[in-house]
């Protein structure tokens, strides 16, 4: 499920942000795939999180994720010298996606996974017997 679009960044950021970060050649042009793919390692970094306490993928996209999408995107398209302010919004969009996942901070209208809500962190393992032990060893 895509967060934001190309629509999305372009209402946030103005068309003539988005030429100059995607148009490698003369900034003359939104290049889709290079916006596309800033958007997708976002959504992928989103769903990193999310994944620890929601069923993926959410049933609708909460304004909110088409912010923090957005903003991790915009950080994503500056390979070189990233201006304070992109920064520091990038950083307030992981902060936020770490309290999401911890459960500190809820999404609107969606519910959390039971496999999140449940007691416990435990988990299981199942391996066959040890081969070697501390008595196999002794004098080595």
């Amino acid at each position: 499920m895509a967060y934001a679009t190309q629509a999305d960044m372009t209402e946030r950021f103005g068309t003539t942000e988005l030429m100059a970060r995607t148009d490698r050649v003369d900034g003359q042009a939104i290049d889709a795939q290079v916006l596309g793919r800033a958007l997708g390692d976002a959504e992928a970094e989103i769903d990193g999180y999310l994944a620890t306490r929601y069923q993926l993928p959410l049933p609708s996209t909460p304004p909110v994720l088409v912010r923090l999408a957005c903003d991790l995107a915009r950080y994503r398209l500056f390979e070189d010298g990233v201006p304070e302010t992109v920064r520091l919004r990038y950083q307030d969009s992981v902060s936020l996606l770490k309290r999401l996942a911890s459960g500190e901070v809820q999404l609107a209208g969606i519910s959390a996974s039971p496999a999140a809500s449940g007691s416990g962190n435990a988990v299981a393992v199942r391996a066959p017997a040890r081969q070697f032990g501390a008595s196999a060893l002794v004098g080595y």
